[in-house]
């Protein structure tokens, strides 16, 4: 007897079974938790609107509880011969409650179900994205304010250029972060919201009460138009991978320039021996591979959104399989951008800044501008204190003083991290995810 939702009187072929299902089962066990929350509070919309007795619904909500729990700890596993999540949650209702288990798919197709799954566990995965970019936040801002004073050359074209400090390197990082999270709540918010109720893409004949679902669940509102509810598929995922790749690219970019900065001919900072590898046959070898492959994860973040695109790219209106394999590059990648986050707050939390870096005269040119900018302050014509310093720097006159002063906002002086922090603080508290905790609870309230 087949386990399949969609099953009729007639066996589909075994390799084209293969490869329809393809990895399936094993990218639903990412959403199986968020199967059973859906399917929660869609049963209690069906009681409300008569189509579930109370009695029913009160021995269902208990089993679908428990194997909610069952998934939050990672036992929950698709059986062989199950096709997917779906299957697997009605089996397993069926089993202890006899054909009471078979009611809670009324009022809903596959693709709702499977839409709401993915916006439960896109918007769960958001939340953990936001924490870990808040954790390497404060590791930024709290290592800038501590080495705010030590300079440190600033480069262009990879040329010595002009003085910077630790302040705005470490600074800069973090306010990177202040716009990747604006990403991140756009994303969420586009996220939270709705689908459960548009079945195929048309509705239902039920008089469904999605707002009561959408209530149940804590989303913001609803996707209305049941036929672009459907369309968000694909779209939404596409969306949230442009905020990951957006974290991702101000990740690899620290990357780089930590890995630049660790090696022997800058020696700007140290990383910590524990997080370094050594070489096969080079003994004083010590490796930043932790940041080359951050560096690597990072980029291979940042081509996601144009994976999904492309497999999405030109379906028309309604469903089709193609989305199925949007699943395989989108629900992993969450994990991959939060181990990236983790790592490089850690190190960052245990990175060695060099205070004498100045001590070196290679990079006493830096202080030119600053010489310039003196005597333009004093009466001389710009252009001709450019001129004057120039010379002096090829003839080999020039004498740096390394005493500068800035004070304007953002400068090295005036870091502004009061107020990076403040934005970011605007930015989390938009998110609300005090509602979506709320709703949660009292849906596994049973």
């Amino acid at each position: 007897m087949s386990n399949k939702l969609w099953a009729k009187n007639f066996e589909v072929n075994k390799e084209i079974e293969r490869f329809t299902v393809g990895r399936d089962r094993e990218m639903d066990l990412y959403l199986a938790k968020y199967d059973v929350l859906g399917s929660m509070a869609h049963i209690t919309m069906l009681e409300s609107i008569g189509l579930l007795s109370a009695d029913e619904l009160a021995v269902l909500l208990p089993e679908l509880k428990a194997i909610y729990e069952q998934a939050a700890r990672g036992e929950f596993v698709i059986e062989d011969g199950v096709e997917d999540v779906h299957s697997q949650v009605e089996l397993m209702l069926t089993r202890r409650l006899g054909d009471v288990g078979k009611k809670i798919h009324s009022g809903r197709s596959r693709n709702d179900q499977v839409l709401v799954d993915l916006k439960l566990f896109t918007r769960a995965e958001l939340r953990s994205v936001v924490d870990a970019v808040k954790v390497l936040f404060d590791e930024l801002i709290q290592k800038s304010n501590a080495f705010k004073d030590i300079l440190m050359p600033g480069y262009t074209h990879l040329q010595v250029a002009m003085p910077s400090s630790f302040g705005l390197w470490f600074g800069a990082y973090a306010e990177s972060l202040t716009d990747d999270m604006l990403f991140l709540q756009a994303a969420y918010k586009m996220t939270n919201r709705n689908p459960l109720g548009s079945a195929a893409g048309y509705g239902s004949s039920f008089p469904l009460n999605r707002q009561m679902t959408t209530n149940l669940l804590g989303f913001d509102s609803m996707d209305y138009n049941v036929v672009y509810a459907q369309m968000g598929r694909g779209k939404t995922e596409r969306n949230v991978a442009f905020a990951l790749a957006s974290v991702a690219g101000t990740l690899a970019k620290l990357a780089f320039d930590a890995c630049l900065f660790n090696s022997q001919n800058f020696s700007f900072v140290r990383l910590p021996k524990e997080c370094t590898t050594g070489s096969s046959i080079m003994p004083h070898k010590k490796n930043p591979d932790v940041f080359e492959l951050i560096r690597a994860k990072s980029n291979k973040l940042q081509a996601l959104p144009q994976q999904v695109m492309l497999i999405m790219n030109n379906l028309p209106v309604g469903y089709f399989r193609d989305l199925q394999i949007i699943k395989e590059v989108f629900l992993p990648a969450f994990e991959e951008l939060k181990d990236c986050l983790q790592m490089t707050a850690y190190i960052i939390n245990k990175i060695e800044v060099n205070e004498h870096i100045l001590d070196n005269p290679i990079y006493d040119p830096m202080f030119s501008v600053e010489e310039v900018n003196r005597l333009a302050a004093s009466g001389v014509p710009f252009r001709d204190a450019y001129k004057k310093v120039g010379m002096e720097i090829e003839e080999g006159k020039f004498k740096a003083d390394k005493n500068i002063h800035h004070t304007h906002e953002g400068s090295m002086g005036n870091l502004c991290n009061d107020c990076i922090e403040e934005l970011m603080g605007q930015t989390l508290a938009g998110f609300h995810f005090e509602k979506v905790e709320e709703a949660e609870r009292q849906l596994l309230t049973v």
